[in-house]
């Protein structure tokens, strides 16, 4: 049974017309979102650069506040709620996200524990170590312990910040645009990974900002697809991936095609 399926799964996050608008010059950046995220979900936010989906996850985890409307993040309502406590129980994954480059793998992971970009070392008993080097084999990734992140390849860095956003052990885990700029092999390790977390942690919802189809593992269950701060299209992956949806959603003819669970998409003529 899908998480979907199941009465008992708890929202973890829900928007209830949610807008954003710029107060110096009034562009409104979301319009009008409802949009829901349940415990063991797992969701792919799709759309054209500035469709609006890395503000939704700015909204989602408690970075930035509606100008209209309500976000609830794991049953509390931002406005209502101190966010810093709340962005402590969200897991947040970005390639901009700045990390010391002489850390090594294991140091990176521990910061997830204190949510700091230098290492807190007081804070950090053995059992807080030990999760972290259990994190590490979790994601794989257990020879960059003592590797400095600057020399870590970019699908090293991108399961390293995986292992340090799961240290806080969150229900939610949000990752805008993990993929970015990685080469082929790195793209597919990083979408085994996503996998196997999905496989390995039922309660754990995530999700995740991407462009491509190509990048979405078959943990995937759910889409969105945004146009121009709008939602063009939302619920199960059978039913938003469509040509029609991703043509209306990408204003150019695209055809999509799903095998073995992973998806591709491929525009035609106009």
């Amino acid at each position: 049974m899908s998480p979907s399926d199941d009465t008992q799964a708890r929202v973890i996050a829900a928007l209830s017309g949610a807008s954003v608008r710029r107060v110096t010059t009034g562009q409104t950046i979301l319009d009008g979102i409802d949009w829901s995220v349940r415990s063991g979900e797992h969701w792919a936010l799709l759309g054209a650069n500035g469709a609006g989906k890395t503000t939704i996850l700015r909204l989602v985890g408690a970075l930035m506040f509606p100008t209209a409307g309500t976000v609830e993040v794991l049953g509390h309502r931002l406005g209502t709620v101190d966010v810093r406590e709340l962005r402590a129980a969200i897991g947040l994954v970005s390639s901009a996200q700045k990390v010391p480059v002489d850390l090594p793998g294991h140091t990176v992971v521990l910061t997830g524990a204190t949510g700091t970009v230098q290492p807190l070392w007081k804070k950090y008993d053995e059992a807080t170590r030990e999760r972290a080097h259990a994190l590490l084999t979790e994601l794989d990734c257990k020879e960059l312990a003592d590797r400095p992140y600057g020399v870590c390849s970019g699908g090293q860095r991108a399961r390293l910040l995986i292992a340090r956003a799961l240290m806080a052990d969150p229900s939610l885990l949000l990752l805008d645009e993990p993929f970015n700029a990685l080469d082929l092999p790195s793209r597919e390790d990083l979408i085994d990974t996503m996998h196997e977390l999905a496989l390995n942690r039922p309660e754990l919802a995530t999700v995740t900002v991407t462009h491509h189809l190509e990048e979405l593992s078959p943990a995937i269950g759910h889409a969105v697809l945004l146009r121009d701060g709008r939602v063009q299209a939302k619920g199960p992956v059978a039913d938003v991936l469509t040509d029609a949806g991703m043509t209306a959603c990408f204003g150019r003819p695209i055809e999509v095609t799903r095998h073995e669970g992973r998806w591709l998409a491929r525009s035609g003529r106009r």
